[in-house]
């Protein structure tokens, strides 16, 4: 090949590369999986509607038949405002075993054996074990009979306890406002039952 070919062949071949690699399928999206080309990346879409009642963040979905299932949702934090346990509430459909609901995530390094406690204006509710744990946290879910989330709805303050696992001998406890729940909880709209 002469000198000048080599650069032409060259360029000829980045062209035709060019859009090949951009149909190169991902593992993420199922595509290359399926012989289908990539999916185009689009800016995430709020996926729910906001509304703040007291402490409470009321997320409704916005997808999915009517009516749409709504979470109360509170991030609790220490005395210096550093985030602990991610917090969300929902109500359950009639004819549920369970009135409402509540899932927790806890920091990973946390003793799951010690479970989290749940007090509501310092008398002991639940402690609820830990199920998983993933990349977000560990996640303890407990269940609330229609006497246990009367007893949230009337209280003042609710304190979430967890135990580290790298300080076994400590206990780390976080405070729930519980300000404003009863009105979001009766504004949340239950997951349909299926």
């Amino acid at each position: 090949m002469s000198k000048l070919s080599t650069p032409l062949f060259a360029a000829a071949m980045l062209a035709m590369a060019a859009p090949i690699s951009a149909q190169v399928g991902s593992l993420s999206d199922g595509s290359l999986m399926e012989g289908k080309p990539a999916a185009p990346i689009t800016a995430p879409k709020e996926e729910f509607t906001s509304e703040k009642i007291g402490a409470w963040d009321l997320q409704c979905s916005k997808q999915g038949p009517e009516p749409r299932p709504c979470r109360m949702y509170q991030l609790l934090t220490d005395q210096e405002g550093t985030p602990v346990i991610e917090m969300t509430m929902y109500r359950l459909p009639e004819g549920a075993p369970a009135a409402g609901g509540a899932t927790f995530i806890a920091p990973l390094n946390t003793l799951l054996t010690a479970q989290l406690s749940v007090a509501i204006d310092g008398v002991l509710a639940q402690r609820v074990p830990f199920q998983l744990c993933y990349e977000a946290g560990c996640v303890a879910r407990m269940f609330m009979s229609p006497i246990e989330l009367q007893a949230f709805q009337n209280g003042e303050t609710a304190t979430v306890s967890l135990v580290p696992a790298l300080a076994a001998d400590q206990v780390v406890s976080v405070e729930m406002n519980l300000d404003g729940l009863k009105e979001a909880f009766e504004k949340a709209t239950p997951p349909q039952a299926n």
